[in-house]
Formats: C-alpha cells, sequence, structure tokens
C-alpha cells in the first residue's frame, strides 16, 4: 500500500471572495468538500491542510483533515506559487515527521465539483505510469489559434499561435485546426521528486485525464460560488449526507 497524500492549500486571504474557503457551501464550508473527498478515496491514507488562517485550521480538523503546521506567511502572499506551498510541506513533513509519501493529490478548495471515482481513477492510472504528474484537462471553449496579441509598440495585432502546414490559421475552420484542452482545478497528482528534485510541479511526462466542462469550476466570485451550489446540489457529486 503506497502513502498517498492530498495536499489541500487553503490561503486565508482572498480579494476576489473574501474569505471565500470557509464560505457556507449548501450548510458546509467550501474547503470540506476537498477533505470529503480525499477521505472517501479509497487510495488516499491522508489528507493534510495547508493554510496561514488559524481559522480555517479548526474548520479543517473538525472535518477530518490533518494540519500539523501553519504555514507560513512567507508562502502565504498574493502571488505565492503552488510550489513554494508544496515544497514547503514536503520539507515540513520530512524534516518533523520523517514522512515522505510515494503520491501526492493536490484538492483545490476552490473546486468543489468532484467525483470520487474519477479521483481514484486517476491515482491508479498514474500509479501504472512513468509520469511526473497527471493533469486534469477539458476540451477548451474556444480555440487559442484564433487569440491574438498587440504589439506594445506598434499597436497591432500578432497571432498568438502558429501552426506548421497551416497558413493564417486564425482565417481557417475550426474544423481544420487541432484540439486543444485547457487545465482545471479539479485535481493534480505529482510524484514528489518532481517537486523535491526537479523545482516543478508537473516535471516532463505530464499524463493527462480528460474530463467534462461541468467540472471546470474554480470559485473565484460569488456568481461561480452559487454555479457550484446549483451543480452539487442537482447531481452525483462530492456531497454530504
Amino acid at each position: 500500500m503506497k502513502n498517498i497524500l492530498a495536499i489541500i492549500p487553503a490561503r486565508g486571504g482572498s480579494k476576489g471572495l473574501p474569505g471565500k474557503n470557509i464560505l457556507p457551501l449548501l450548510n458546509h464550508p467550501l474547503i470540506s468538500y476537498s477533505i470529503k473527498a480525499g477521505l472517501d478515496s479509497k487510495f488516499i491514507n491522508r489528507v493534510l491542510v495547508t493554510t496561514d488562517s488559524e481559522k480555517i485550521a479548526d474548520i479543517s480538523k473538525k472535518y477530518g483533515a490533518d494540519v500539523p503546521f501553519i504555514r507560513p506567511c512567507e508562502f502565504s502572499q498574493d502571488m505565492s506559487t503552488d510550489f513554494e506551498v508544496f515544497n514547503h510541506a514536503l520539507e515540513w513533513l520530512k524534516e518533523n515527521e520523517e514522512y515522505v509519501p510515494d503520491i501526492i493529490v493536490q484538492l483545490r478548495p476552490t473546486s468543489p465539483v468532484r467525483k470520487v471515482e474519477i479521483i481514484d481513477e486517476c491515482i491508479e492510472l498514474f500509479m501504472n505510469s512513468a509520469s511526473d504528474s497527471l493533469r486534469i484537462i477539458t476540451p477548451s471553449p474556444i480555440t487559442p489559434y484564433k487569440m491574438w496579441t498587440i504589439n506594445n509598440t506598434s499597436k497591432l495585432m500578432n497571432p498568438l499561435l502558429s501552426l506548421d502546414g497551416i497558413s493564417e490559421p486564425y482565417n481557417q475552420p475550426r474544423q481544420k485546426l487541432p484540439n486543444t484542452y485547457w487545465q482545471i482545478g479539479f485535481l493534480d497528482v505529482i510524484k514528489p521528486h518532481t517537486i523535491l528534485e526537479q523545482k516543478s510541479m508537473t516535471g516532463k511526462k505530464i499524463l493527462p485525464f480528460v474530463v467534462d466542462n461541468i467540472y471546470a469550476i474554480d470559485i473565484d466570485d460569488i456568481q461561480s460560488f452559487y454555479k457550484a451550489a446549483k451543480i452539487i446540489e442537482t447531481s452525483n457529486y462530492i456531497k454530504f449526507d
């Protein structure tokens, strides 16, 4: 049995939707949905919340998560990266507990629309691969081959992407363009050495797992919060009895 650690990063500060990680979503704090997703998995055997907030820590413990430390404020800024947060957590666990997981699962609290069956399918797929990480993706709602940048000097447009064998892809029918995918916050699966040795959250060998657009919920405002509530209430996703 592998040591599979789910890490839920939950910063106290949020400008778009203040206190969003503990706002009640259908009578339970938002973060509790990610905690329950980890606890319900047949593979994950430890669910850890890394937070700079004592309030988030207390709520997380009540819902069954492990909170062995309070994250230092230097890793809890607006521009702090996932790598900084996860690297700190892994180094703390190794130094203080001599604990090194075999696999890490990231469950972002802002993506509560999940099915535990998909979580377990992703972990099993990853365990049987030689990949550095697995990312959940969904078909892009808009093709990036029709996107542009604007030159700050000339003020003229430049196509964002080019395509071998196809001139002016931005003028081509969508059906002639390659399928593209958008990474979402549903789940990441990562090997510890990817973070600790490669200094990356993905590494070079990234395994894809494609899901439907219904899972592409990232709560950063009140509208996305209400959308998530409606989906969870009317569908068979992670929810409480």
